[in-house]
């Protein structure tokens, strides 16, 4: 019987692998001896305080623990417990074992949540890998309200939603059952700056759209002034909704970190950070190895603002989550892998004071001052920007007559095309997307060149000494060019045109 010594109920809790949710058994237990009440299992420090908040939440229900020894086993045993997100779990075993809630009930629940010392169940990060965990045993899962609404995005679940411990035991005694909880509302599109308030820069412009229909990386560098912050926050208004696939596994990252707003956008994220930013801070770690910049990024844009600004140390942890598309968080107690496959986008002035083409506003150490400042970016990781384009300043004839050129939506029609022709192109090839990451006999395969491109590329290779690296990555450009020009093979221009915007930073081309 409950509350007996050697009583045992169990329910189960969350914790978690990355993005994804591992369920845990919380296990629960009476026995004689002084009393107590342990935590056993691998807790960390807030799992262990929650023994803590399980008593002042039951003491504000009027609710007192009993003069026995309680055990609580987090199962399995050797794997880490980080979070408060078991509260509500060791809370609800705790009942069931006094005989409060049926233990059947609790038994099939995953719950999540931190308590207050009033009772009151806190919302905590990572609830709709939760519920997609619970779905994957059929088990509901029970939640903060905040949390619930993000919860039932995953669609799998039952998903409950309780303010209070106290609604939390009405509901699982039947006396106030509670609502079945619905997806919150789709967030508001973000603005983004159309390309018409971009006055000038035809040639970043295009570099822009090759970018967004084939996810390849870009590089921008001219003086201050000349519009590089503007183009790189004009690419998400070029790129296509997030496909179902994509929303579930980018919202995931953002619940993860505890930045879902209680709904799942198809708008792609745009990451920001600081150059001061760390590289806990970018990729990812810190206390519970949560996801970085990169990771929030995922299926999105990474802006870089003046990148050489940025610790080497930093730029340099960006070199294989770039080809690889994740990133793999190794710590003492944890191994956390997140995705990151993102379009990274950099900026740069072209030394530090910036007018180094102006021998009338350029410092003294000019040219030996852009040399010394591009020069903090490596050359592998300046080798994996396949776009690489010189922004010049506005002429004033540009910044004095009206706007002119396309507005984002044709040139995002556009790259909608060109992204479902490669969509069928690579349906059969497994973690293949987008034409940048395209390789091997796959990439040889979709973008053979015509007898005058393979000629060109001779060429080219004689004068600049191509790397494997470079080659390969024009043959992805090119490929996307012919894919926006509705061509099915990659022809000179298309070839010509891809070189073109390699060939200006020779350094690891």
């Amino acid at each position: 019987m409950p509350g007996e010594n050697g009583a045992q109920v169990t329910t189960r809790g969350v914790t978690f692998e990355g993005i994804e949710a591992r369920l845990v058994e919380v296990q629960c237990a009476l026995g004689g001896g002084l009393p107590a009440f342990s935590i056993v299992g691998l807790p960390d420090k807030a799992v262990s305080e929650a023994r803590e908040r399980v008593r002042a939440a039951l003491a504000a229900m009027s609710i007192a623990l009993p003069a026995q020894r309680i055990t609580m086993n987090l199962a399995p045993a050797d794997l880490p417990k980080e979070g408060a997100q078991f509260d509500l779990p060791i809370a609800l075993a705790l009942l069931a074992t006094l005989g409060l809630v049926p233990p059947d009930q609790v038994a099939d629940l995953v719950a999540l949540g931190e308590l207050s010392l009033d009772g009151r169940i806190l919302p905590v990060p990572g609830a709709l890998p939760a519920a997609l965990a619970a779905a994957a045993e059929d088990r509901p899962l029970l939640c903060a309200p905040a949390a619930a609404t993000e919860a039932a995005w995953s669609g799998a679940a039952a998903v409950f939603g309780a303010a209070t411990l106290a609604q939390a035991i009405a509901h699982l005694t039947g006396r106030r059952p509670l609502e079945p909880a619905r997806p919150g509302a789709a967030e508001a599109q973000a603005e983004h700056p159309d390309l018409t308030e971009i006055r000038g820069q035809e040639r970043a412009r295009r570099a822009l759209e090759v970018a967004a229909a084939g996810r390849h990386h870009l590089f921008l560098v001219g003086t201050p002034g000349a519009g590089k912050t503007m183009l790189a926050r004009s690419l998400p208004g070029l790129l296509p909704p997030l496909d179902p696939a994509e929303a579930l596994e980018t919202a995931m990252v953002h619940s993860r970190a505890g930045r879902l707003s209680g709904a799942i956008s198809r708008q792609r994220p745009f990451c920001q950070p600081h150059h001061s930013a760390s590289r806990a801070a970018l990729t990812g770690g810190g206390s519970g190895a949560l996801p970085g910049e990169i990771s929030l990024a995922h299926n999105g844009v990474l802006f870089l603002d003046e990148l050489p600004e940025f610790a080497p140390q930093v730029l340099e942890a960006l070199r294989q989550p770039l080809e690889t598309g994740e990133i793999v968080l190794a710590r003492a107690r944890a191994r956390m892998r997140y995705p990151c496959r993102f379009l990274l986008v950099a900026a740069a002035n072209p030394c530090r004071c910036g007018h180094l083409g102006d021998a009338a506003r350029a410092c003294a150490r000019a040219p030996r001052c852009g040399e010394d400042y591009l020069g903090r970016i490596s050359g592998p990781l300046m080798d994996r920007f396949d776009l690489r384009i010189e922004v010049p300043p506005v002429a004033y004839a540009d910044l004095a007559q009206a706007p002119r050129g396309e507005a984002s939506a044709p040139v995002a029609a556009r790259v909608a095309r060109a992204r479902e022709i490669q969509r069928t192109r690579y349906a059969d090839a497994p973690g293949v997307r987008t034409n940048a990451e395209a390789a091997g006999t796959l990439l040889e395969r979709v973008a053979t060149p015509d007898a005058e491109g393979a000629a060109l590329l001779e060429k080219v290779h004689a004068r600049f000494g191509l790397s494997a690296r470079g080659y390969h990555r024009i043959l992805r450009v090119a490929r996307t060019i012919a894919d926006l020009d509705g061509a099915e093979d990659v022809r000179r221009p298309h070839l010509a045109e891809a070189i073109g915007y390699r060939i200006p930073f020779q350094r690891g081309i």
